[in-house]
């Protein structure tokens, strides 16, 4: 199967993702997905003001984190964005830490990186570099970057 359609059928199943995600509903899990989704977004090294607001336009209405109130979602998205922006290494760093509090949770973890790819191929586009950032994210987690097609 190629990744394409890999990728357009998580995008079929954003209700499905919603209900897992609603089996994880914690601070954890959000700072995780949000801090990788901050990552695949940085992922070309830049992020103009447009690519942060249409970045959390998406956030917001994906319908997966839907279970999470819009203010979290921003306070969290904000405050990983920022301190990337303020210093990248230590930024990514934290970004990282936050994904690893998911390592063991073979679940959530898989979730994550299901969530990563549906919002970094939200704009019909998985390019190289994206496919670098969530290779890194999967290894972080736990998982098996094969399962997902990255590898």
């Amino acid at each position: 199967m190629a990744f394409q359609d890999v990728l357009n059928n998580l995008k079929q199943k954003a209700s499905e993702l919603k209900n897992d995600v609603m089996k994880f509903k914690n601070k954890d899990f959000l700072n995780a997905a949000v801090s990788g989704s901050v990552l695949m977004s940085m992922a070309d090294g830049t992020v103009s003001s447009e690519e942060k607001q249409k970045m959390m336009r998406f956030m917001e209405n994906y319908e997966a984190l839907s279970v999470f109130p819009s203010k979290e979602i921003v306070e969290s998205f904000q405050n990983f964005m920022s301190q990337i922006e303020f210093d990248k290494d230590l930024g990514e760093a934290k970004a990282y830490d936050a994904i690893r509090k998911m390592k063991g949770k073979d679940d959530a973890a898989r979730l994550i990186m299901r969530l990563i790819i549906a919002i970094a191929g939200a704009d019909g586009n998985f390019d190289a570099d994206e496919k670098h950032v969530a290779i890194k994210i999967a290894t972080e987690l736990g998982v098996n970057p094969a399962e997902f097609e990255l590898s």
